[in-house]
C-alpha cells in the first residue's frame, strides 16, 4: 500500500519504520525543510528517536502536497495544536479515495475538537467514515525496538478498521479494533491530563497511593466526559482507555508525565516547555477540557486543578487540599 506518515516526530517517525517493515511504500513528511534535510541524510531522527535507523526505502520529504498524493493510507502524527496550521492547504485535497488514520491525542484550543472533528473541519473532500484513530498504550521508543505492543483503531466503518489492523499488525504490533471514535480519541486527549497530575504526585514526594487515586478518579473524569460525548463505557476499560492511561502515568517515557514531575518539584511551565524538543500534548489539552467541561455543565476536579496550577500558578499542595476536602460522596 502507499502510505503517508505527516509528522516525523518519535511517533511518526517509529511508525514509518514500522510500515515499511510490513512492506508499505512509505513516505514521511516533515514540517522543517531543513529537518527534513537532515534526516534524509543521515537516516537517524536526532530529536526525537536517535540511535534508531530509518531505511533507505523510506521517502522523507518537506512537500505536503507530493507526500499525500496517490497514498491510498495517510497518517497524521502532527501535534494535535498544529494539525489545522501544518495542513490547512489540503483543504482542497481530494480525500475520497484515502483511509486517514490519526495517531494523534488531544483536544484543539480555542475550538475545543477533538482530532477526527478538526480534520472533517479543515479538509473539505474526506468522508468521515474514512477517518479513523490509532490509540493505546505506546511509546515510540519502545514500538521502534520491536518491544510487544498492542492498540485499537476506532471508526465509524469497521470494515475500514479491518484494512488498518492488516496494514499496521506485525509480530510486535497487535491491532485490535471497536467502533467508537469519539471514546477513543477522549481517552487519548485525558489520559495526558491525568498523567500530568500523576507527574506532579510524584514530584511532590508523594506515594503509591496517591497516585493510584489519581488514576482511578481520573479514569472516572475521562468517561465522565466520553459518556457526555455520547462514548461507549466499554472503551474506557480497554487498550485506548484503562491501558494507555496506565502507561502515560507509569512510564520514564512519558512527556506529560515528566511535565508533572517537575512541577510538583517546583518549576515554572515556562521553563519547563523552553527546555524540551518533546510536546507534551497534555498541557494544551487541559485548557481546552477545562473549557468543554464548563461548556457541557460537568464536574472534572482532577482537571480543574491541573489547570489551575498550569494556567493560574496554584500550589500543588494546595490543589491536594482541595481535592481532599471535597464534599464526601459514593464512589458510583
Amino acid at each position: 500500500m502507499n502510505i503517508a506518515v505527516l509528522g516525523a516526530g518519535g511517533w511518526g517517525t517509529t511508525l514509518a519504520i514500522l510500515l515499511n517493515e510490513n512492506r508499505n511504500n512509505v513516505t514521511l513528511w516533515e514540517f522543517n525543510s531543513e529537518y527534513a534535510a537532515t534526516l534524509e541524510k543521515h537516516r537517524e531522527n536526532f530529536y526525537y528517536l536517535p540511535k534508531i535507523n530509518i531505511p533507505d526505502e523510506i521517502k522523507i520529504t518537506n512537500d505536503l502536497g507530493s507526500a499525500v498524493k496517490n497514498k491510498a493510507l495517510i497518517v497524521i502524527a502532527t501535534p494535535t495544536q498544529f494539525i489545522r496550521s501544518s495542513l490547512s492547504e489540503l483543504k482542497d485535497f481530494d480525500f475520497k479515495n484515502s483511509l486517514i488514520v490519526s495517531v494523534s491525542k488531544g483536544i484543539e484550543m480555542k475550538t475545543n475538537l477533538l482530532v477526527s472533528d478538526i480534520l472533517t473541519d479543515i479538509f473539505e473532500n474526506v468522508k468521515k467514515e474514512n477517518i479513523l484513530c490509532l490509540s493505546g498504550p505506546s511509546h515510540a521508543e519502545e514500538v521502534s525496538r520491536k518491544i510487544p505492543t498492542a492498540v485499537v483503531c476506532s471508526s465509524y466503518d469497521k470494515s475500514k478498521s479491518s484494512v488498518v489492523q492488516k496494514v499496521f499488525s506485525n509480530k510486535y504490533f497487535r491491532v485490535y479494533s471497536n467502533d467508537d471514535l469519539i471514546g477513543t480519541e477522549v481517552c487519548g486527549a485525558l489520559k495526558n491530563v491525568i498523567a500530568i497530575a500523576a507527574g506532579i504526585s510524584d514530584g511532590t514526594g508523594y506515594g503509591d497511593n496517591t497516585k493510584a487515586a489519581i488514576m482511578t478518579r481520573g479514569m472516572n473524569e475521562i468517561m465522565k466526559l466520553g459518556l457526555k460525548m455520547n462514548s461507549k463505557k466499554e472503551t474506557f476499560f480497554g487498550l485506548a482507555g484503562i491501558g494507555d492511561l496506565i502507561v502515560t502515568c507509569g512510564s520514564r517515557y512519558s512527556r506529560n508525565r515528566s511535565v508533572g514531575i517537575q512541577l510538583g518539584e517546583g518549576k515554572k511551565l515556562k521553563d519547563i516547555l523552553s527546555e524540551t524538543k518533546m510536546v507534551a500534548e497534555g498541557v494544551a489539552t487541559t485548557k481546552a477540557a477545562y473549557e468543554l467541561s464548563k461548556k457541557l455543565n460537568i464536574e472534572l476536579p482532577i482537571t480543574h486543578q491541573v489547570y489551575d496550577i498550569l494556567y493560574r500558578n496554584k500550589k500543588p499542595s494546595k490543589a491536594t487540599e482541595i481535592l481532599m476536602s471535597r464534599n464526601l460522596k459514593e464512589e458510583f
